[in-house]
């Protein structure tokens, strides 16, 4: 059975993916640093047939905490064969209403916490030449956003920073595999915990995705080692939007990004954030948000099938035929 590593396991999309893995039948260890989380999900695990499960209670900004967790996942469980980089946390609002404490901790966690994951996998995958690493990401890693530049700006970071490292590892002749997964809106409970700047609670961008068919695509992703995959149509969208017209995509985020991000209930600046402490409970994998989302499976597996290169293909080959179409209708008249 294989062994999978999930930061951020407890919740959300990580809770999605981890319960994914259980049904494989796979020895799952779960990082995150709610207790009562760790151990709801343990449990839960172990219904749905996981062979094994290791929670472990983790803050992924601390490198030393991540490499002790490995160890002690490799001592509990064995070899890593999958090690999922998905522990994520942001503060909605503008970005000079953040105070500097906030904004390293947003990195540290986003991004620097894929790093130091990213180490542990490496330093035993790499001496036995196999293992998949898959680092979550979004659509976000090429489009950033208004109201949200700490998370958008560690998510570029792990983009440029896995293609360094996948660039090192095929030089070597390494057959451990990166892949990094970028993700449509999905409704999770982070809308509800996440430090919020703003006059409203905050909300995913519509269209909002449900967890399910999200962790299908990284479970398929790990499984089939592609070097990137973009899940569903908004994430297509807005990459391939950014790569063909970023002055448009300014703008129209300058008119519409705000009222996108807000829901209709005013902020309530009493409630819980987890941004330096956990927020304890069970949060399952879902949001607030189920009446506004979609399970749209199809094309979440399509373009996991796919690949960012597969549907990069596809996307080039409408485009030519578009304009092959404008020339035809042109020469005719």
């Amino acid at each position: 059975m294989q062994v999978v590593v999930i930061t951020g396991g407890t919740a959300g999309v990580g809770r999605a993916v981890a319960r994914r893995f259980a049904i494989d039948g796979a020895r799952i260890a779960v990082l995150a640093r709610g207790q009562y989380g760790l151990d709801a999900t343990a449990a839960e695990l172990v219904e749905l047939g996981a062979s094994r499960v290791l929670a472990i209670k983790c803050d992924v900004a601390h490198a030393d905490q991540v490499y002790a967790a490995a160890d002690r996942i490799e001592r509990a469980l064995g070899p890593i064969d999958i090690w999922i980089n998905n522990a994520m946390t942001t503060v909605f609002g503008r970005f000079q209403s953040l105070t500097a404490r906030e904004f390293i901790r947003v990195t540290d966690v986003t991004y620097l916490g894929v790093v130091w994951g990213t180490r542990a996998a490496l330093d035993r995958m790499v001496p036995r030449d196999r293992g998949t690493i898959v680092q979550i990401g979004s659509a976000l890693a090429y489009r950033a956003i208004p109201l949200q530049a700490a998370y958008c700006g560690a998510k570029h970071a792990i983009r440029g920073f896995t293609d360094a490292i996948r660039s090192e590892l095929i030089h070597d002749g390494s057959n451990v595999h990166v892949t990094m997964v970028q993700l449509p809106a999905v409704n999770t409970p982070q809308f509800g915990w996440c430090e919020n700047h703003m006059p409203y609670e905050a909300q995913p961008v519509p269209p909002i995705y449900q967890p399910e068919p999200i962790a299908n695509a990284i479970h398929a992703a790990a499984l089939r080692k592609r070097r990137e995959v973009w899940v569903g149509w908004p994430t297509i969208k807005a990459i391939v939007g950014q790569e063909l017209v970023p002055g448009y995509a300014d703008r129209y985020l300058a008119s519409h990004g705000y009222e996108g991000q807000y829901s209709e209930r005013p902020h309530d600046v009493r409630r819980p954030a987890n941004l330096f402490a956990p927020v304890e409970g069970d949060h399952g994998a879902h949001g607030s948000f189920d009446d506004k989302a979609r399970e749209s499976r199809a094309i979440v597996r399509a373009t996991a099938w796919l690949g960012a290169g597969g549907v990069r293909t596809l996307v080039g080959a409408a485009g030519a035929l578009l304009l092959l179409g404008a020339a035809r209708l042109a020469w005719r008249r």
